[in-house]
């Protein structure tokens, strides 16, 4: 009785926007949802606090009492156009839910008995709740229709869930729970952006096997959200290092991250910081921006998410600003997080300048630019680009960024960091290689090739049958000029601009 009790107040905030909704007598609401037993459970909780008779229809059971359990179907219903051709024919205030019935809209006789149900539901005072699992409602009936979107748990409705799946779980089977206050607030916060069913889902998942859940499967729940949340692809989870001393030089930049480490957080809020909402990375391919994106996610222990700007675009009117939104939307559902979009310029190009694509990159740009500024979910967006040029004005704007840093080819401390980086990770002691000449021998280079470089030499000694030397790595870094020297007069131009616009990463 008690879990049932936290899964209702769970629903409370969608339940008494329905009830809102209801009494405003919309003649129809249109709700996309995988999540249809919640958003049922929510009408039928809504219809009876407003004092509304319920019907539900389905294919499979015709069209029956929605508040009694074991009702019989009305006779001859099973069809859509029948159930709501019984519909238009009623006379008293009621709601009535019609389950995944936009599908068979594409009948003629079925899509005019649903706006003849619209109708009739608008002249008794009722309501008409279509409830489907994807967005494919006919214009003549979208425009009719005030779409629903059921909200997702927050953190104190969360508490409730976890709380009431652990119980149910020890009722069927012994369960033991070690957490603290802190690691539960730390799972409640993991779990942000999931449905009920898919939070209770992952919390199962991770207590099925050895029946316990303590601190060491945060790591886990973490895991598990992502995967339920990724289905569309759109953003793609990036594997961060562990620390910052895994990352060379960019010392401007940690610092400003470090000053900024808890500011996403309530405390920070209660003491009036606002939450920051981004950067802008510049400089050339190679210097290491994709590095400072992944170094704000170590820095501040977030998880680091990649859109993908080229999977955004459709061929199909419509679907590409739909793409850019549910992308927004997922990296809502997984804040607090770190949201990269890499080479934005490439994205919005079009955008600052008269396009051939129909004005698709202006409205896509003014998407994001509204996103960036209303947005309230904890997501802090990286953006990286290395055409400066191709990038809207807009975007430069004081206010849409907190900074736009210059990541610049990295200096002589940097690079000697950069190599005890790359020979640590092989295994190798740095102490054991003359970094001082490797760091004169690779000025101009950036820290991609650095690894490039160091690489190349375990390649040379591997078939030399010996081990790796700093005169390998020397060898390899003659061998190949850097890119600051096949593309100097870009390079030139491009610290010119950053002059003065920008922060030094480092």
């Amino acid at each position: 009785m008690a879990s049932m009790l936290d899964d209702a107040n769970a629903q409370g905030a969608g339940q008494a926007e329905l009830q809102r909704l209801l009494l405003a007598q919309h003649p129809c609401l249109y709700v996309v949802t995988c999540e249809e037993g919640d958003v049922l459970d929510m009408v039928r909780a809504a219809a009876i606090e407003v004092r509304l008779p319920l019907s539900v229809w389905s294919i499979n059971g015709g069209l029956r009492d929605g508040l009694l359990s074991d009702s019989a179907p009305l006779p001859d219903t099973e069809h859509p156009a029948a159930a709501l051709y019984h519909l238009s024919l009623q006379i008293k205030p009621m709601v009535a839910v019609m389950l995944d019935v936009a599908g068979h809209l594409k009948d003629e006789r079925t899509l005019r008995h649903l706006r003849d149900a619209v109708d009739a539901m608008a002249r008794i005072g009722g309501t008409l709740v279509l409830i489907d699992g994807q967005d494919s409602l006919p214009l003549a009936i979208r425009s009719a229709a005030r779409q629903f979107e059921p909200p997702l748990p927050d953190e104190g409705e969360i508490e409730r869930i976890v709380r009431a799946t652990l119980r149910r779980e020890n009722e069927r089977r012994r369960l033991d729970v070690d957490l603290s206050r802190q690691d539960l607030t730390t799972i409640v916060r993991n779990l942000r952006g999931l449905s009920r069913r898919q939070a209770s889902r992952v919390i199962m998942d991770v207590v099925c096997e050895d029946r316990r859940l303590d601190r060491s499967d945060i790591g886990r729940i973490l895991a598990e959200k992502r995967r339920a949340l990724q289905s569309s692809g759109l953003l793609e989870f990036v594997q961060t290092p562990n620390h910052l001393d895994e990352v060379g030089g960019l010392s401007r930049l940690k610092t400003w991250l470090k000053q900024r480490q808890r500011s996403l957080s309530d405390e920070a809020r209660a003491f009036g910081i606002p939450a920051p909402r981004g950067l802008l990375m510049l400089g050339i391919q190679g210097a290491g921006k994709s590095l400072a994106a992944k170094a704000v996610a170590t820095a501040w222990q977030m998880p680091l998410m990649r859109m993908d700007a080229g999977a955004l675009y459709d061929k199909y009117i419509g679907e590409s600003e739909r793409r850019l939104r549910d992308s927004l939307s997922q990296a809502e559902m997984m804040s607090p997080v770190i949201l990269w979009i890499d080479e934005i310029e490439k994205a919005f190009a079009s955008a600052a300048s008269r396009s051939t694509d129909g004005g698709l990159s202006q409205r896509m740009f003014a998407t994001i630019l509204t996103w960036m500024q209303e947005h309230t979910a904890p997501v802090f967006l990286v953006a990286t680009a290395n055409d400066i040029e191709a990038l809207p004005p807009e975007l430069l704007r004081k206010g849409r960024f907190d900074e736009i840093f210059f990541v610049d080819l990295p200096g002589e401390e940097a690079r000697r960091q950069i190599f005890e980086i790359h020979l640590k990770k092989r295994n190798r002691e740095p102490a054991e290689y003359d970094l001082g000449a490797l760091v004169a021998a690779s000025v101009g280079f950036s820290g991609a090739e650095i690894e490039q470089a160091v690489v190349s030499g375990l390649h040379q000694a591997f078939a030399d049958r010996s081990e790796l030397t700093a005169s390998h790595i020397l060898h390899a870094l003659r061998s190949s000029p850097p890119l600051s020297v096949t593309m100097a007069e870009r390079l030139a131009a491009l610290r010119a601009w950053a002059k003065g616009r920008c922060v030094p990463a480092d």
